[in-house]
């Protein structure tokens, strides 16, 4: 008798991580497109919030709901985090996402 919602219960689990993961490849790909970016010889934080957009736009779909990009470029070094939420099966609940990367500027040393 309770074998059949025990199963459910463990699909719909299987599932929910099936979306948080595709949701968390999402923001990586989004936060290495804004990187790639922001670490450019002419890039601007602008100009990587720019990306971030085209970035979202193109990979298209609904898995990553409720979007945050924060972008920090120094003279030396440039940090992008992407956080949002997965797609929940259940009404009300997100499962949160989250992605930073950060590396050198690129710039001419004599």
């Amino acid at each position: 008798m309770f074998i059949l919602p025990i199963t459910f219960v463990m699909v719909l689990a299987v599932v929910q991580v099936g979306l948080w993961a595709h949701a968390q490849h999402r923001a990586q790909a989004i936060a290495s497109q804004t990187l790639a970016a922001a670490r450019a010889f002419d890039g601007t934080t602008a100009g990587a919030n720019e990306r971030a957009e085209q970035a979202q736009e193109q990979l298209g779909g609904g898995v990553l709901r409720t979007m945050e990009v924060d972008i920090d470029r120094s003279a030396y070094l440039a940090r992008v985090r992407v956080t949002g939420k997965a797609v929940s099966l259940l009404p009300g609940m997100g499962v949160p996402v989250a992605s930073e990367m950060f590396g050198p500027v690129e710039r001419l040393v004599p």
